[in-house]
């Protein structure tokens, strides 16, 4: 099995969008929880039941790439995909809402 060389860092690169995209999911649910951004009230709700289900998904991925005879960095990166997924959905979602409409602070 060949290993791509650059393979290290390509995985840093996506460790570290993921983890921005979580931080910025974090900062956005926060700020609806307290009252600043415009989320749903079933967004707590959302943020504890979505987790079970991705990293079930991220699981398969990765069970699924090393069955099929991948090379290490190719079985972190089929995981690290599907949790990458879910980040970059809940950004977008949650980033579209936009701030809250508060007679105090508008």
């Amino acid at each position: 099995m060949f290993m791509n060389p650059l393979a290290p860092w390509l995985l840093s690169l996506e460790a570290t969008r993921i983890g921005m995209e979580a931080q910025a999911v974090i900062a956005l649910r926060v700020a609806g929880m307290a009252g600043l951004w415009d989320t749903s009230p079933e967004e707590m709700t959302r943020m504890v039941s979505e987790k079970p289900q991705a990293v079930a998904q991220a699981i398969q991925a990765a069970a699924h790439a090393v069955l099929s005879g991948h090379s290490a960095d190719k079985v972190m990166h089929a995981g690290m995909r599907e949790i990458g997924r879910h980040t970059a959905n809940n950004v977008e979602r949650l980033s579209k809402m936009g701030p809250a409409k508060h007679p105090l602070l508008w």
